[in-house]
C-alpha cells in the first residue's frame, strides 16, 4: 500500500505549484459526488483555499438523488465553496437543435452531459481566473472510459496515476464519507448506469491487470479490447507537418 500521508503532502505541493506557475488564483472542479472528484476536491482545497466545486446534475435521477447529496456531504466536510448548475435543459436545447440534422445514437446522447459539464467548468475558470482540476484516473483512462473533450478535459489531474483501488485507499486514509466509498462507481450518464456493469468487467480485476498483470483469459481479452478501441483518446490531435 502507498504511503497516503506523503502521497497527500506530494500531490498538494503538486497544486500549488501548478497553480503558482499559472498565474491564475483558484481551482474549479465538477463534483459530482463520486470518489475521483472527492479525492481531487480534498487534495485541491487543502492546496488552494479559492477552491470551487461545482454540482452539475443532469437528467439522470441519481444526478438528483445520491450524486447530489453525496457532492454536498463532500463539501461540507471539507470546506469547499459549493455551486450548483442543472444542465438538464441545456441538454434538452441541445438534442431538440440536433433534431432533424443527424440521427443521434445512445453513446453521442450519452456523451453530451460530460461536454456540456466541462463547458460549464471553463465558462467559470475563464470568467474568474481559474484552473480546472481533471477527476480521471488511471483506470478509467487505460480502458478509454472517459468522454473525449468531456471528463477527459481539465488544466491539471492530481490523481491520474492512481487505480480505482489506490483511490479507495486514499478516500479511507482521508476518512472520506462512507456513502462515496461505497456506492457503486457510476458516471450517471443514463438511468441505472454503473461503470463496471457497462464495461462488463470490474474495478478489481481492471487493477489486478495493471498492477500486477494478471487477469483471466476472458477479463485480459476484455481488457485488452477496450485499451486498443480507445488509443485515439490518449494520444495527441493528429496535425499536418510539411516535410
Amino acid at each position: 500500500m502507498r504511503n497516503y500521508e506523503q502521497e497527500f503532502e506530494k500531490r498538494v505541493a503538486f497544486i500549488r505549484e501548478t497553480l503558482a506557475k499559472s498565474g491564475q488564483k483558484g481551482i474549479v472542479y465538477g463534483n459530482s459526488g463520486g470518489k475521483d472528484c472527492t479525492l481531487v476536491g480534498i487534495l485541491c482545497k487543502a492546496a488552494c483555499d479559492d477552491t470551487v466545486g461545482v454540482l452539475m446534475p443532469c437528467a439522470s435521477s441519481r444526478n438528483f438523488g445520491a450524486d447530489l447529496a453525496d457532492g454536498r456531504a463532500v463539501a461540507e466536510k471539507y470546506g469547499i465553496e459549493t455551486r450548483l448548475v442543472d444542465l438538464t435543459p441545456v441538454r434538452e436545447a441541445e438534442l431538440a437543435a440536433l433534431s432533424g440534422v443527424t440521427a443521434m445514437t445512445d453513446a453521442a446522447i450519452a456523451n453530451i452531459a460530460p461536454r456540456l459539464r466541462m463547458t460549464t467548468l471553463y465558462a467559470i475558470a475563464g470568467a474568474e481566473g481559474r484552473l480546472v482540476a481533471g477527476t480521471g484516473n488511471r483506470s478509467e483512462a487505460y480502458m478509454g472510459y472517459f468522454t473525449k473533450w468531456g471528463d477527459g478535459a481539465h488544466d491539471f489531474n492530481p490523481i491520474a496515476d492512481l487505480t480505482v483501488t489506490e483511490i479507495y485507499e486514499f478516500l479511507a486514509w482521508l476518512d472520506a464519507p462512507m456513502s462515496v466509498r461505497t456506492k457503486a462507481p457510476s458516471a450517471g450518464l443514463f438511468e441505472g448506469q454503473t461503470d463496471e456493469t457497462e464495461m462488463g468487467v470490474t474495478y478489481a480485476a481492471i487493477d489486478q491487470y495493471l498492477l500486477h498483470g494478471t487477469a483471466s483469459d476472458r477479463d485480459k481479452a476484455l481488457i485488452d479490447r477496450f485499451h486498443a478501441a480507445s488509443q485515439h483518446k490518449r494520444q495527441p490531435i493528429a496535425a499536418y507537418q510539411d516535410q
